[in-house]
């Protein structure tokens, strides 16, 4: 709860810096670096509140030249479609990885599962719940993180664990795209719902096809908003 609270208030604060320091549309923003220092924080926060702001279309990242300030509201243009379309590829290998991996650790989770983290499991859907009334994206991506973060850890595998924690730091598109589709934190709330049902069943097959699902369905949205956008 700590890494979700920071993330949340560095993004906060650098909503804020930019209003309070008055930068416009297409002025030069401060660097990951300086970021870090002004807000004590460490880079892998800075760097993940850019990304959400960048998607969100308030940032604009140039890989040489920095990062940029934009207003999407004054050019007309959907910032979030145009980021899709540059990560399309990215996106397609991070739900294939996850396809892969995922939906077996979700056997596994159900196997091994204990009842402390089927209580966490149930608490982070609430919270899921709650961030979906109030549309925070910050919020929603770190929770659906959470969430299988928590199935990671149950599945008793450490090396499994430690890839899911290295796969949400590195590879954060996945996340961070498919909760901004409009809709998809609902739907999301409810294929929850199924891979937890399953996990604290403790039905293997169940919990496999519910995470089978859940990732074919986020992945199809994805698709399906890039062709309509």
């Amino acid at each position: 709860m700590k890494r979700i609270r920071l993330s949340e208030q560095v993004i906060d604060e650098i909503e804020k810096m930019i209003l309070k320091e008055n930068f416009k549309d297409g002025d030069k923003f401060y660097s990951e670096n300086e970021l870090t220092k002004k807000l004590d924080v460490s880079r892998t926060s800075v760097r993940e509140a850019i990304r959400i702001l960048e998607i969100s279309g308030k940032l604009k990242v140039y890989h040489g030249k920095g990062i940029y300030i934009r207003n999407p509201l004054e050019k007309g243009i959907n910032e979030f479609a145009n980021w899709l379309k540059n990560n399309e590829s990215s996106l397609l290998e991070h739900f294939e990885l996850r396809l892969i991996i995922e939906t077996k650790a979700a056997a596994y989770s159900a196997k091994n599962i204990q009842d402390t983290e089927i209580a966490k499991l149930k608490k982070n859907m609430e919270q899921f719940k709650e961030c979906t009334k109030l549309g925070k994206l910050e919020c929603l991506i770190n929770l659906d993180r959470e969430f299988h973060h928590i199935l990671a850890k149950s599945t008793k595998n450490r090396t499994y664990y430690t890839l899911m924690k290295a796969m949400t730091n590195t590879l954060q598109e996945g996340w961070v795209s498919s909760l901004s589709i409009p809709n998809r934190s609902t739907k999301t709330i409810k294929e929850h719902q199924k891979i937890y049902s399953a996990i604290s069943s403790h039905d293997s097959k169940k919990a496999e096809k519910a995470m089978t699902e859940h990732l074919e369905n986020a992945l199809d949205d994805i698709i399906l908003y890039l062709a309509n956008n």
